[in-house]
């Protein structure tokens, strides 16, 4: 059985990156009709998700069963800002194909006309198509420190904030603000589904510790290639923790409610994951360097407020 992964602790927020927002009168006229939201829900698996039985969320449209690209979180976020949200693995397609379908959706999530993938050249990233190509305010919040402003995905952006508070999607939601000329892009991700799957008004000294594991463990680089290891986690342990991951699916389907309510007119939302969990299922726990279905697996559900 593989022993659990063993990781740093997070280090502290960096001081906040002030990015040059490209004047208004430098960007082009605006050629769509959309506002556009991707939720990322941090580590989100997909029977999990189902678990919840969200009933706000739905209203959006109908659940899918779908592939993150990567199996951890800063890869995964690469692939989605080059506008590859999580794909279906269809078969008997080639992926030329697949890819050009995918993006024609792009036309339905914008409210434009003529998104192709050969529109993203040369940069390959959603941001700077949106920014440069349809005149769209773009604006990040992010919950991972691995996701932080002075990393490259902060490319393009007009706004790009590691939020204070890894686990307190409803902090974002009430920072959300629109251009009222033009349309807006944000991306929101979202930390109460990583571990340790904690909700923004629980008691950190309540949150799960488990050693080894996400910075519990200090001074890694002193360990000895001798000492035990930590023993995994009991089934019982593993039922819990994803237990939890479904109550956070649960407490969040109230605050994207709340955000579905708020956002104005002709906006659209993405809601999926960044990748899966692994709660146990071939001696895993967690993610990244992991080779197994339920790590790739991820919900996906998108449609138009109104």
């Amino acid at each position: 059985m593989a022993r659990p992964f063993r990781r740093r602790e997070q280090p502290a927020a960096p001081a906040p990156v002030q990015t040059s927002p490209t004047p208004a009168a430098a960007r082009p006229d605006p050629q769509a009709t959309n506002n556009y939201i991707i939720v990322i829900l941090d580590s989100c698996r997909y029977d999990s998700f189902m678990a919840a039985e969200p009933a706000s969320i739905r209203h959006l449209g109908e659940v899918e069963r779908r592939w993150s690209y990567a199996s951890w979180t800063l890869p995964s976020h690469h692939n989605l800002l080059a506008g590859l949200l999580p794909h279906a693995s269809p078969t008997g397609v080639y992926a030329s194909d697949y890819y050009k379908q995918d993006f024609l959706r792009y036309d339905e999530r914008l409210g434009a006309q003529g998104i192709e993938f050969r529109r993203m050249l040369p940069q390959l990233f959603l941001p700077s198509f949106l920014k440069h190509g349809l005149g769209y305010e773009t604006s990040a919040m992010v919950s991972m420190p691995v996701l932080n402003p002075r990393t490259v995905l902060n490319t393009d952006f007009d706004r790009f904030e590691l939020m204070p508070s890894h686990n307190d999607m409803r902090a974002m939601v009430e920072k959300l603000s629109f251009s009222n000329d033009r349309p807006t892009f944000h991306l929101l991700n979202v930390g109460e589904t990583h571990y340790p799957y904690a909700l923004p008004d629980e008691d950190p000294s309540e949150w799960p510790r488990i050693s080894g594991l996400h910075g519990v463990v200090k001074h890694l680089d002193r360990e000895s290639d001798d000492e035990e290891p930590a023993p995994f986690f009991s089934e019982d342990e593993l039922t819990r923790l994803q237990r939890r991951q479904v109550d956070a699916v649960r407490y969040l389907d109230g605050v994207i409610g709340d955000l579905l309510d708020a956002v104005p007119k002709d906006t659209y939302i993405t809601i999926t994951a960044d990748h899966g969990e692994l709660f146990g299922e071939g001696g895993y726990f967690g993610h990244g360097p992991i080779n197994h279905e339920k790590v790739f697996e991820v919900p996906f559900v998108e449609g138009k407020v109104r």
